[in-house]
């Protein structure tokens, strides 16, 4: 199915640069030894990665090295440099173009500490698995060594965290609202999103001569500026969406469909009081200009939403609703003196090029420099292949719709067989068994609007919430044909499904359910309902558990037929925005009652500009029109209430149960304080009693009410749990708890963003950060 956003140009279309004739190298080189063997004196371009170099178009730099390898360009790679000195940033000597730099497959803090803050130890991108192979902040650091090494040659950041930081943002990990990446790291000029097609534009322009200041017309890059480009007419994001007005709109989430209609609407209701814009003369055009071109958003500024959560939250509504290709406006927002200005997003590849994309010449396996060791990144997903882009679910978790977009970009089948083919005839180690056909959605391939005005034209964040839209297709015939075709190669066992499967879809094609069931399940299909109740359900923009309960008699239905023992395992997430304790008491007696054990668990990780870390931040509900009267979102913060809400998922083991005690009895719920099976806990043993005891006598300090217990744990005169009060901000001293299960979400490393690492499971797969 052919991407109904079109380009202008052809991923492939330009003329191939001079050194094309130097041939393919079989890895790109990571020395001057293995320059010198291609017959190389420079590289074209450097690309600084904080991954180990795997060549799999599972990772980023692979991907946009091999592109532009493609297009006759000498593409070199630092990986996982020494970041104390410039000297590891010279090994390859002065690229003639510039330096891409990208933190890898995962943004640098997600990699580098749990959702506790919490350092990890391990990384699962690095040779033997062993942390500390990237610094804090890596595209930050990794700019300013470049810019060390070789002064005035252009630096270019991309990639997740380049992404997902490219306006001001709230960072958990400093507790504060930090200005764009592209200041903090001095670099000319950002990608976002998947960025082969502004990637491949701009290497020519600057092959052809361009100063790399003089580009700044390119979608999918973001720029610092002075001043307004030329020639763009400028709305103040408040006349689009004015805070402190009471919004009539009845559905937080009912969006005009049409970019035109909300024109009119905002042009109609722009205050007499809103900041003044220097709006540039229309030009004479023979055609009726669309209302969104050469239109530009002036956001609140980084000076004023860093202490401002009202405009913090209008303002991350807004980029929001900006990510549309089809009709998103420029967007800028002022820095002190200067302002980033960021482009439309790109335009989604097409069927052919993305074909063309994973049909280039990677070796699938890592670099040879690494030996034997082991990458684990590498061994989860060298026997999957990724059959598909974006996501238009919209979790308010997920970092997709932000990174790689709400539209599906798919491969053609044969493209996909031919890749099977390739890992059967080639990759060592195979047994026949395809681990996974995927990508950020199990069941989102070729899965498309099916009109195509309202695609190129639609703002609202999700197209499967609160319902399905009406647009949206859900045949998974494509889906199910390719999984017939693949199963039946010769040489093929076994193909798996390991990507999350979106169950709200499935249930609309029971066919595809059948099929999952009968063929693709290896015993446990894993699925995110990620909460029961509908408080917290709505802040994620997920589904009710009747859909979830739906699914589940469907598969269990086809298991059935199939003779064959097989079970969901659900995924939840604990201390997510708009969670109360009285929701994740809810959840954990759901699971007792549905006999779940949870192995590993997971606290809400706020990931840079995800909506719900906006919500975390400002406790204000962005998914509607943010008033001095909005909802407040009561979000779990500090050591002890982020503890608790986790305890409560792991309510079966004896680590947690004083913990779940104590709050159970200032819920007044000690109903579920006994050893019948209607009980949650059992009560205190006199093992327990008497260490408790020994622990008052020594004068260790107990947790009580008056040592910092969130206020919604202190029982009210009616017994009942206190409400508002657990969007209380909690401190406590000490080192914040491990977590076995935190939100790892990460990118595609590079610029392109393919596959980003699981958000919230313990997978390390580099799919788009997580879409459930």
């Amino acid at each position: 199915m052919q991407a109904t956003i079109k380009a202008d140009r052809s991923l492939f279309s330009y003329p191939k640069y001079w050194p094309h004739c130097l041939g393919t190298a079989p890895f790109l080189p990571m020395s001057k030894e293995e320059m010198d063997a291609l017959g190389w004196d420079s590289c074209d371009v450097i690309l600084v990665t904080g991954d180990a170099y795997v060549d799999h178009p599972s990772f980023g730099m692979a991907v946009i090295g091999r592109v532009l390898e493609a297009h006759g360009f000498r593409v070199g790679i630092i990986a996982q440099p020494d970041w104390k000195s410039k000297d590891d940033f010279m090994k390859l000597g002065k690229p003639n173009l510039y330096f891409g730099v990208t933190a890898g497959n995962m943004d640098s803090m997600i990699n580098r500490y749990t959702s506790d803050k919490k350092l990890r130890h391990d990384d699962a991108y690095t040779p033997g698995n062993v942390g500390g192979k990237r610094p804090d902040r890596a595209v930050t650091v990794y700019a300013q060594r470049c810019r060390e090494a070789f002064k005035g040659v252009p630096v270019i950041a991309g990639g997740i965290e380049a992404s997902l930081r490219r306006i001001a943002h709230y960072d958990y990990w400093s507790e504060k609202v930090r200005r764009s990446v592209l200041f903090d790291s001095k670099a000319d000029m950002l990608f976002f999103g998947n960025a082969e097609r502004p990637l491949v534009e701009v290497t020519h322009r600057l092959a052809a001569g361009e100063n790399i200041a003089d580009i700044r017309d390119i979608r999918g890059t973001a720029i610092i500026v002075k001043e307004a480009l030329p020639e763009w007419q400028g709305v103040d994001s408040t006349s689009l969406d004015r805070p402190g007005k009471i919004d009539p709109i009845p559905s937080p989430y009912i969006m005009e469909p049409e970019c035109d209609s909300e024109e009119k609407n905002s042009k109609s209701s722009e205050a007499p009081d809103a900041a003044p814009i220097v709006i540039q003369p229309p030009q004479k055009e023979k055609e009726k200009r669309k209302p969104w071109e050469n239109v530009y958003v002036k956001l609140p500024a980084y000076e004023t939403v860093k202490d401002n959560k009202t405009l913090y939250a209008h303002t991350s509504r807004i980029l929001h609703q900006e990510t549309n290709p089809g009709c998103a406006r420029a967007l800028m927002q002022r820095h002190g003196d200067r302002h980033i200005w960021i482009n439309p997003p790109a335009m989604p590849l097409e069927t052919e090029e993305m074909d063309a994309v994973f049909d280039l010449p990677y070796q699938r396996i890592p670099h040879p420099v690494y030996g034997d060791a082991k990458i684990p990144a590498y061994d989860m997903i060298r026997f999957s292949i990724n059959i598909m882009r974006g996501c238009y679910g919209g979790c308010t978790f997920c970092s997709i719709t932000e990174h790689e977009g709400r539209i599906i970009q798919s491969r053609s089948e044969d493209s996909i067989i031919r890749e099977i083919e390739q890992i059967r005839d080639t990759v060592p180690g195979f047994t026949g068994v395809i681990s996974d056909l995927g990508g950020p959605t199990a069941n989102m391939y070729r899965l498309r609007c099916k009109s195509p005005k309202a695609e190129a034209t639609c703002r609202r964040p999700s197209c499967v919430y609160p319902s399905i839209c009406a647009h949206m297709d859900t045949d998974h015939k494509p889906t199910i044909d390719l999984y017939r075709r693949a199963r039946n190669l010769p040489g093929i066992k076994k193909i798996l499904i390991a990507s999350g499967v979106r169950y709200d879809l499935a249930i609309e094609d029971p066919e595809y359910v059948k099929e999952l069931a009968l063929h693709h399940v290896g015993g446990y299909l894993k699925i995110a309902p990620e909460h029961t109740e509908d408080g917290p359900l709505s802040k994620m923009m997920k589904p009710g558990m009747g859909t979830y309960d739906r699914f589940k008699e469907l598969f269990d239905k086809y298991s059935e037929e199939a003779g064959k023992k097989q079970y969901l395992i659900p995924y939840f997430i604990a201390s997510h925005p708009g969670t109360t304790d009285e929701d994740m008491l809810s959840l954990a007696i759901w699971l007792k009652e549905n006999k779940f054990k949870l192995d590993q668990v997971q606290n809400f990780y706020p990931s840079p500009m995800a909506t719900a870390t906006t919500m975390y931040h400002t406790e204000v509900n962005s998914l509607r029109k943010v008033t001095k009267d909005s909802e407040e979102v009561p979000s779990a913060k500090g050591e002890i209430h982020r503890r608790l809400h986790k305890a409560m998922l792991r309510y079966h083991d004896p680590k947690n149960f004083a913990q779940i005690r104590k709050a159970l009895v200032n819920m007044g719920r000690e109903d579920l304080i006994g050893r019948g099976p209607q009980h949650l806990v059992p009560p205190e043993t006199a093992d327990e009693k008497r260490q408790k005891a020994q622990r008052g006598r020594k004068g260790e300090r107990a947790l009580t009410k008056h040592t910092g217990l969130p206020p919604s744990f202190q029982r009210k005169s009616n017994g009942k749990a206190g409400g508002k009060s657990n969007t209380q901000n909690i401190k406590s001293g000490g080192r914040q708890e491990q977590s076995s299960g935190s939100n790892r979400s990460g990118g595609k490393g590079g610029f392109s963003g393919n596959q980003a690492v699981n958000v919230g499971n313990k997978s390390h797969r580099p799919k788009a950060q997580r879409s459930r």
